[in-house]
């Protein structure tokens, strides 16, 4: 009965704590997981107009072990998530449906 009596107030407590830290995801969530705007397609194209020009002169070989690490995992992230997107696409883990 006496964990019964203070859940309430350790449910506020635990929102208490956890509000800051989902302001500061949503703050971030808000200006990342936003589609790209019309005005930004010219630096898109910058973008990969400089990473078309890395790959055919190899100057992604100059990169530092920690660049290299961190564009690994952002390549990962991405297959990840286009394996996710397949998944909830066909409704089945493995295989589709037919």
């Amino acid at each position: 009965m006496a964990a019964v009596a203070k859940l309430p107030s350790l449910v506020s407590s635990a929102i208490a704590h956890a509000r800051p830290k989902f302001n500061i995801f949503m703050k971030y969530a808000r200006v990342e997981l936003a589609p790209p705007k019309i005005s930004e397609i010219p630096q898109i194209k910058a973008g990969l107009g400089k990473l078309v020009h890395s790959a055919k002169t190899g100057a992604w070989k100059d990169q530092t072990v920690k660049q290299a690490t961190v564009n690994a995992l952002i390549g990962a992230e991405v297959l990840f998530w286009f394996y996710i997107g397949e998944c909830i696409g066909k409704r089945h883990l493995v295989g589709y449906d037919v």
